[in-house]
């Protein structure tokens, strides 16, 4: 079995896949940089006694991690527990992608395992949305290459400025807006912040697609608020759940 780690900033995501790339579970935790190694061992060994499984049947694990810190204290958790250090995805791993950006190395293991995993699915062109703390859009062209993308604030982080930075806004969660025009203050905001980021993809898309005439342009979306903002884009947008998992699973198995 491969275990496979997602350190985000808000959230670290452990997906455990068996032998034939089926994803026996995939659980959250809170991302915190301060977990020692064995606060981090702990946390992976409860996750695995929740679901049943033990890290004897572990043959391999990949690390993919957004926070520098961290790195470290998950590397070490992990070589305790598997008896081995996790392939981290970084320089020097194969990826098959092409890198065309001024400074390869300034590209998230996040985002690379996003393009790998679209080109095991689906065929270039391809606009890759990953919405987390950040939202980072990608562009993959013909010969796996990674011309660049864009970064964003998060949904979460645009809601939380906004309420923090405003006196008589409350703090809400993100929710499915009950009309476009709000009719109360929570109602407004939740509105205004899932049609606007909506807009604001479609906007992104429409201009991305432009750089590519005649040719069709497929965009798929992942994170954990990608469920929500993409059923209210009018663009065309396919939702993967796993779709960096997918792409750690690839990762690992180029690298055998």
């Amino acid at each position: 079995m491969l275990l496979a780690i997602d350190v985000g900033n808000s959230t670290t995501s452990v997906g455990l896949f068996g032998r034939n790339k089926d994803l026996r579970f995939l659980a959250s935790l809170d991302t915190d940089s301060r977990k020692t190694a064995d606060q981090i061992s702990v946390d992976l060994m409860n996750l695995f006694t929740l679901y049943h499984y033990s890290f004897s049947d572990v043959t391999g694990a990949i690390l993919c991690s957004v926070v520098p810190p961290l790195n470290f204290m998950m590397e070490k958790a992990l070589g305790r527990l598997l008896g081995k250090p996790p392939m981290v995805v970084g320089p020097g791993v194969k990826t098959g992608l092409n890198i065309r950006l001024a400074v390869q190395s300034q590209v998230g293991a996040d985002i690379v395992a996003d393009a790998v995993s679209a080109l095991e699915k689906f065929q270039p062109p391809i606009i890759t949305i990953d919405m987390g703390t950040a939202t980072t859009i990608g562009v993959i062209s013909e010969g796996r290459n990674y011309e660049g993308g864009m970064l964003l604030p998060g949904v979460n982080v645009s809601l939380e400025a906004l309420s923090r930075r405003t006196a008589q806004l409350p703090a809400i969660s993100i929710q499915y807006p009950k009309t476009l025009i709000g009719k109360t203050t929570e109602d407004c905001m939740r509105s205004g912040i899932v049609y606007g980021t909506a807009g604001m993809l479609d906007g992104v898309i429409d201009r991305i697609r432009a750089e590519f005439p005649g040719r069709k342009v497929t965009v798929v979306a992942t994170g954990g608020n990608a469920p929500v903002i993409v059923r209210y884009c009018r663009n065309e947008i396919i939702y993967d759940k796993h779709l960096l998992m997918d792409g750690l699973w690839a990762i690992y198995q180029r690298n055998q």
